[in-house]
């Protein structure tokens, strides 16, 4: 594992306890869809699993094998003492496992935290078996470049991990590269109350200020589309596109 990964293992073991308290990553329609899509498999693995709650709302689906794997091993300590999974600390661009190990695979808002996605689709495709089922979820770019330039610049200064967001014309094409036929694309805007969403990852006051600056001065195009909220010159919330995407391995 290289040393930048290494240094965002530690910075999301250190918030692991923050993320599995969050609202915005323990509830939602979108963890019981992403769980829905594999409820016919027999084991599943869920890649980068923060706090486990798609491993688990796998697991409470029926599905008899969860593995759920994580760069950091609080996250995986995490997971495992909440839910009735199995742990693995992997790195999701060289997962630790044998072709064709699962028949269905998950990700849930992590994937703009890698620094190749086209290793991590190619990994995905080589443990899943044929006819498996991939479950993806993960904040998307805007294919106006302005605008997810824009997006990719808050995403960065608020939390340093990040790497970059893609449209979902660019995932789409990654999944067909690597034989996994897109069936299914869901979009939706995720509503972040901004004072939660710096506190997570304890932005600075400088940074906030920052974060602050760039929403009011922002286009009137980003302030329509990210449905920017205001409260005289704070930032109340905004809201992030995202996209739930259901591949099936040929």
């Amino acid at each position: 594992m290289s040393d930048e990964k290494r240094r965002t293992a530690s910075h999301f073991g250190a918030a692991a306890e923050s993320y599995f308290e969050s609202d915005v990553h323990r509830l939602g329609a979108d963890r019981r869809t992403l769980a829905a899509w594999c409820r016919d498999a027999t084991r599943a693995l869920d890649v980068a699993t923060g706090g486990g709650h798609t491993a688990g709302a796998i697991a409470e689906m029926g599905v008899p094998d969860v593995v759920a794997s994580d760069a950091a091993p609080e996250m995986v300590a995490t997971a495992v003492r909440e839910y009735p999974v199995v742990g693995v600390v992997a790195d999701a661009e060289r997962l630790p496992f044998g072709a064709q190990t699962f028949d269905a695979v998950s990700c849930r808002i992590a994937a703009h935290h890698f620094p190749d996605p086209e290793a991590f689709v190619a990994e995905v495709a080589r443990v899943l078996e044929p006819g498996g089922v991939f479950a993806f979820e993960d904040n998307v770019a805007p294919e106006d470049q302005a605008l997810a330039t824009f997006l990719d610049g808050i995403e960065r200064l608020r939390d340093p991990t990040h790497v970059e967001l893609y449209p979902v014309s660019q995932w789409r094409q990654w999944f067909e590269d690597e034989g996994l036929a897109v069936e299914a694309v869901e979009t939706a805007k995720l509503t972040l109350d901004f004072d939660d969403w710096t506190d997570r990852t304890g932005v600075s006051p400088d940074d906030e200020a920052e974060l602050e600056r760039r929403f009011r001065e922002a286009s009137p195009a980003a302030t329509d589309l990210f449905e920017v909220e205001f409260d005289g010159d704070a930032v109340v919330s905004f809201a992030n596109p995202k996209a739930l995407i259901r591949a099936r391995k040929r």
